[in-house]
């Protein structure tokens, strides 16, 4: 089983980008999922029910999400009603939504789980207590884990605390890609972060005119997200479905 995992889409024009490039990398990689973190799909920020549906119709099996999963209120009601769209499992049964997907393949179940980091993020509850929860209640072997989080550190954490009991966790956020895919423990693949899809010439997706100045003055500043030349960055793993224990993963960037 190949799992082609593409880092967090940023506003309209990536999610366009990621639609016609993705039958392609489809076929390049033998992708038989796709996982898409679309937390910034919307332009002016977050998620929204039209950039969602956009990327599953664009051929994501489920999307993932991160801090910015409620920025819209108009995603409440999805929420509700989505099976493959998830907000973060720290949030509990008691808040809208599903934090985690189980794919039904035929031969193979996949369970995606989306989970968001607590170092310099406004977590509702301890990630590492989450994942216990969850795992505790998931009898399928095939599990990718998007952590969601801002440190390197507390991202390296989790992937060697969950290294041997999940197939991959797989870091998103900081939206710059890392060189540091590997397989722990002989069986999860892991890499920091996942890199971003948007424009290339600019600060993490935004016009980088607009996040100079902010920095050199401190003065708040409406984002705009930048426009130009895109790129899609990712990871595909490479997953023994009998066992859950991921042989390969290579991080992708076009």
């Amino acid at each position: 089983m190949n799992v082609l995992f593409i880092g967090d889409a940023v506003g309209s024009a990536a999610c366009e980008n990621i639609r016609n490039k993705l039958p392609t990398l489809k076929k390049t990689y033998n992708a038989d999922t796709v996982i898409i973190n679309g937390e910034n799909s919307a332009d002016g920020n977050g998620i929204t029910p039209h950039s969602a549906k956009f990327l599953l119709n664009s051929g994501a099996d489920v999307i993932t999400t991160g801090n910015h999963c409620f920025k819209r209120r108009e995603m409440n009601e999805y929420y509700e009603t989505s099976l493959t769209v998830l907000r973060p499992i720290n949030y509990g049964d008691d808040v809208v939504g599903k934090g985690v997907a189980v794919l039904d393949r035929g031969s193979y179940s996949l369970a995606v789980i989306s989970l968001m980091g607590s170092a310099f993020m406004s977590s509702p509850a301890n990630p590492f207590h989450c994942i216990d929860h969850v795992l505790s209640d998931i009898s399928v072997k095939n599990i990718i884990v998007d952590f969601h989080a801002e440190a390197t550190a507390e991202k390296r954490a989790m992937a060697h605390y969950l290294a041997g009991r999940v197939s991959a966790v797989i870091g998103t956020h900081t939206h710059v890609q890392t060189a540091d895919e590997e397989i722990l423990a002989g069986h999860t693949g892991y890499i920091t972060d996942a890199g971003m899809s948007g424009v290339i010439d600019s600060v993490l997706g935004i016009k980088k005119e607009i996040i100079i100045r902010k920095m050199m003055t401190g003065f708040p500043e409406r984002h705009e997200y930048a426009e130009g030349e895109q790129t899609i960055c990712g990871v595909v793993v490479s997953i023994n479905e009998k066992n859950g224990v991921c042989d390969f993963i290579q991080r992708i960037k076009c």
